[in-house]
């Protein structure tokens, strides 16, 4: 209806000629096949790697940003409280930020998963993907990568608390816990817990990236996603 509408506008302004040539110029729907669609929806999956993931490996890329910073698991959230009221609040902080770097550099050292996965993966119904919801790509790829990509993020997570030192810290700061009189013992599985917040936070960023260009046109950096999204204006 919008599209016969536009037709009708310009109709009265333009011979018949011009008219034929803005139509051959409006995106068709019967001529993008599944195909081309998934290429656009690939496209844009990388783009949010390219532009929005690449955030998470920097320095407090994680720390930071308030939309995917890890902040303690449940069972953990009377340890900071009492450090906390007992003056270790500096301890507190420092174990905080260690979660988050170890996600830093996970993501750093784990992105070209991402890559190859959105490179492998298969849109079984591109089109329908890309008239849904504005982070439909987004949620397809996680039910696609999800089990995968932790699998091979956790190890990276264990190997960044090693390296950045966040094994050293918790184990301090959890001891320190531990010993205050009438306390309960804690000893969570942190590697799990912050694979699964890395993993989020990412696929975050990604889904950010993604309604940029659904719903902003200047996103639109190729011809394929000018071509391929422009399908999906047509239905609002």
């Amino acid at each position: 209806m919008r599209r016969i509408l536009i037709l009708l506008v310009v109709f009265q302004f333009l011979g018949c000629a011009e008219l034929q040539q803005v139509v051959n110029q409006m995106p068709q729907a019967g001529t993008i096949g599944n195909n081309e669609i998934a290429l656009g929806l690939r496209e844009a999956l990388d783009m949010g790697i390219q532009k929005q993931v690449s955030k998470l490996t920097q320095t407090d890329g994680f720390y930071k940003n308030e939309m995917v910073k890890i902040m303690l698991p449940q069972e953990l959230q009377k340890v900071d409280k009492t450090l906390r009221d007992i003056g270790l609040s500096n301890l507190a902080d420092e174990g905080l930020k260690i979660l988050n770097r170890a996600a830093e550099d996970a993501v750093k050292e784990a992105t070209p998963i991402f890559v190859d996965a959105v490179k492998g993966i298969t849109f079984a119904d591109a089109r329908n993907i890309l008239l849904g919801s504005d982070d439909a790509a987004t949620r397809y790829l996680t039910q696609a990568t999800q089990n995968q990509l932790y699998d091979k993020f956790n190890p990276v997570i264990k190997q960044s608390f090693e390296k950045v030192g966040a094994d050293k810290i918790w184990s301090n700061l959890i001891n320190r816990y531990n010993a205050i009189p009438f306390t309960s013992s804690v000893n969570p599985d942190l590697t799990d817990y912050v694979t699964q917040e890395a993993l989020e936070g990412v696929y975050s960023m990604i889904a950010l990236e993604e309604k940029e260009i659904r719903t902003k046109t200047a996103s639109r950096t190729s011809a394929v996603l000018k071509r391929v999204f422009a399908l999906q204006d047509q239905r609002n």
